[in-house]
């Protein structure tokens, strides 16, 4: 049986995505060559072209597909705790572990800022790992483990720290370290009833 025409374009978009991924994590932003991605994905420059109109498409889209798996995964290990305190603790550090993630590091926390922008880069980050946190906040103001007051700024805030230790653990800094300090912080937000 033929494959039809957009499983066939389907197919071209995944190559494209995954070679692009292993090439920007392992090489960085500045390195690749749309031709070299296309080439070893077994497709034509033009379809490189055709799926993302340039390097910087192709990268959007790869920095979109590992923020989105990011969410997923502090989402998972967040799930995996029944208390509403615990989910926030399990999140925030699986978040600060993804520093230690080749791809995430180089793709989502040093190529993607400079390249994509502050601004969209937040956008992404807002769409997947920072939605879960105002989420997850926003259940603890709910039960009363933290206090009430407007989620928002809360999120921001911790959204904001755990952005910068994970850079900071992306550039070399101390994982370890890192989650020390998360566990010194976070009690600092429950309520003292």
């Amino acid at each position: 049986m033929a494959v039809n025409r957009a499983e066939q374009r389907a197919a071209t978009r995944r190559a494209l995505l995954t070679e692009g991924r292993q090439r920007f994590a392992a090489d960085g932003y500045h390195q690749v060559v749309l031709a070299e991605v296309a080439r070893a994905a077994g497709v034509t420059k033009g379809a490189a072209y055709h799926h993302f109109d340039s390097k910087a498409g192709l990268f959007r889209a790869v920095v979109a597909e590992v923020q989105q798996e990011l969410g997923e995964r502090v989402a998972a290990e967040a799930e995996r705790h029944e208390d509403l305190w615990e989910q926030l603790r399990a999140g925030c550090r699986a978040f600060l572990a993804s520093g230690t993630d080749p791809a995430v590091r180089r793709i989502l926390l040093v190529d993607a800022p400079t390249v994509l922008g502050w601004d969209e880069w937040r956008a992404l980050d807002e769409e997947s790992s920072a939605r879960h946190l105002a989420e997850a906040l926003t259940a603890l103001v709910a039960a009363g483990t933290v206090e009430d007051q407007p989620v928002e700024p809360l999120a921001r805030l911790l959204s904001g720290a755990m952005n910068e230790a994970a850079l900071w653990i992306a550039r070399g800094g101390d994982s370890r370290a890192a989650e020390q300090a998360l566990d010194r912080l976070l009690p600092g937000l429950r309520t003292s009833a």
